[in-house]
């Protein structure tokens, strides 16, 4: 009976809400279409998420509102720019998502369910319908692609971690998947050592995004990229040595790099380094400081060349799965990030 009662307390919110969230189109375009969760769309966009829930899903996300985020921002005393620079932003967006449309009628008390980011949540229905330790306030939001709960509390996922600890710029990449491909080609050209040092190092870090357009671009496969004989000075290319943060930037200012060509900084239109846009930044290091960054830089002495191992190397997909067997599998739970400021 007092299941019923939950589940007939959520449908109650489902219709109280529906006529205020419930709009047209996917996933995002829902979200997009109410103020109240202007704070997560900027996250979806931020973490490069919104094209995964624009597509087929099904999915079901419980969506926290600008109120919610707020509470975490206290409660972490940190600001919305430290969240949004947070290099684990993306496990926890996904730690609010569900593959499969699961709609009020199918939840359950004590019902644990695996989130996209890995970590399971748990449902609550004694007093009202509780998903962790968040209240669901609005239930069955349908969208063309699957369906929304609004939440009152942002899911946090246990591997989340806040505070700093030691950890060098190649740890820095390690702990994110966006780097996968940057720390195979590092291992790739022998410079994971090197970028361990003492340093200080300012590493312009490009994302997985970054290099798949490289490739798209240069119309080579991550074989051949990895086969390439300059790889190591392109790589190169993206490091400077000194710890140059956000705020020694100069609009105009070059920084020679470890290649010994230089990069500009252009601060007219954002942050770019060449034609980079920087869209992270001062993630620290205890060796440096790491700036992600959107594209490739390439630098003007580097040549293409066909290679002949290259079929012998791993494709796009299997990169990431070089450096683990070579390096050590890190635990994000183990991570801990410092994070100063966004651009």
């Amino acid at each position: 009976m007092r299941r019923m009662i939950s589940i007939i307390m959520v449908l109650i919110m489902s219709l109280s809400v529906f006529s205020v969230y419930g709009q047209e189109g996917d996933i995002v375009d829902v979200a997009s279409s109410n103020d109240d969760f202007s704070i997560l769309v900027t996250a979806l966009a931020t973490a490069d998420l919104v094209s995964a829930l624009e597509g087929e899903g099904p999915y079901t996300v419980f969506a926290p509102t600008d109120d919610a985020f707020a509470k975490l921002l206290a409660s972490l005393n940190i600001s919305a720019e430290d969240l949004l620079a947070h290099p684990q932003l993306s496990e926890v967006l996904l730690y609010h998502v569900v593959a499969g449309q699961v709609m009020s009628t199918d939840l359950s008390d004590g019902l644990m369910v695996e989130t996209l980011q890995g970590e399971t949540i748990s449902f609550d229905l004694t007093d009202g319908a509780k998903v962790n330790m968040s209240m669901i306030t609005g239930a069955d939001i349908q969208a063309t692609n699957g369906v929304i709960h609004v939440i009152d509390e942002v899911l946090v996922p246990e591997s989340f971690v806040l505070n700093p600890i030691d950890m060098d710029v190649v740890d820095i990449a390690l702990g994110n998947e966006d780097f996968s491909m940057l720390v195979s080609l590092l291992s790739q050209a022998n410079l994971v050592e090197a970028l361990q040092g003492e340093g200080p190092f300012t590493v312009f870090a490009p994302t997985n995004a970054a290099f798949e357009q490289l490739l798209v671009d240069l119309n080579i496969t991550a074989a051949d990229l990895m086969a390439q004989p300059d790889l190591a000075q392109v790589l190169l290319y993206h490091v400077v040595a000194g710890k140059v943060m956000s705020t020694d930037l100069v609009d105009g200012m070059m920084a020679t790099t470890l290649n010994g060509e230089d990069l500009l900084i252009d601060l007219s239109t954002g942050v770019m380094i060449n034609e980079s846009q920087v869209v992270i930044a001062d993630i620290e290091a205890t060796n440096g400081v790491v700036h992600v960054i959107d594209r490739i830089l390439v630098p003007s002495n580097f040549t293409l060349q066909e290679v002949d191992m290259a079929e012998d190397l791993p494709q796009t997909g299997e990169l990431s799965l070089i450096p683990l067997g070579l390096l050590g599998i890190f635990s994000l739970g183990g991570l801990i990030y410092s994070i100063r400021r966004k651009w």
